[in-house]
């Protein structure tokens, strides 16, 4: 069995997400296991309801309950989301602890940290918690300088250029 990498995708530009799907998409179609756990998201159901299609090779997990951006929450509803993305941590815990898969992408946890959430402290225990052999993605806009030694891939997405276009 091949030794599973820790790969992070970070940085101010879009598409960290869509590179873990993409990798998601590869492993796969390479027979593989892959869990998506997704954070501060909300329950926003039409990317949700196309991703839940791509079930039994990828299984998506949203343990938020909100149908709104965590950032467009009040403090109190904030609160309440905080309760259910703990419990998305502890899931998070459980298929590393036992090996559920084979690829596990934890998107937006390091959204996690900038939000003061969790501490950078968390996403290294949960690193260290992954089997050898699975594959863990971790997606977020800022890199805590901690997270250099744990990784063994860091893919920075930059912003090059915008353009505002109607849709």
């Amino acid at each position: 069995m091949e030794k599973g990498l820790v790969k992070i995708y970070c940085g101010e530009g879009k598409g960290k997400s869509t590179s873990s799907l993409g990798r998601a998409l590869v492993c796969a179609g390479e027979g593989k296991d892959v869990f998506i756990i997704q954070f501060l998201k909300g329950r926003q159901t039409g990317a949700l309801k196309f991703l839940e299609r791509l079930e039994p090779e990828i299984k998506v997990f949203r343990f938020e309950k909100m149908d709104r951006y965590y950032e467009d929450l009040s403090e109190e509803e904030q609160k309440e989301e905080n309760i259910n993305i703990v419990n998305g941590l502890n899931f998070a815990r459980k298929v590393l602890t036992i090996g559920e898969c084979d690829v596990l992408i934890l998107d937006e946890v390091l959204g996690l940290v900038d939000l003061g959430i969790i501490d950078v402290s968390e996403v290294i225990r949960l690193i260290h918690t992954k089997p050898e052999e699975m594959e863990l993605i971790l997606t977020g806009r800022n890199l805590p300088d901690e997270l250099m030694d744990v990784a063994d891939c860091i893919s920075q997405i930059d912003m090059v250029k915008i353009v505002e276009c109607e849709v």
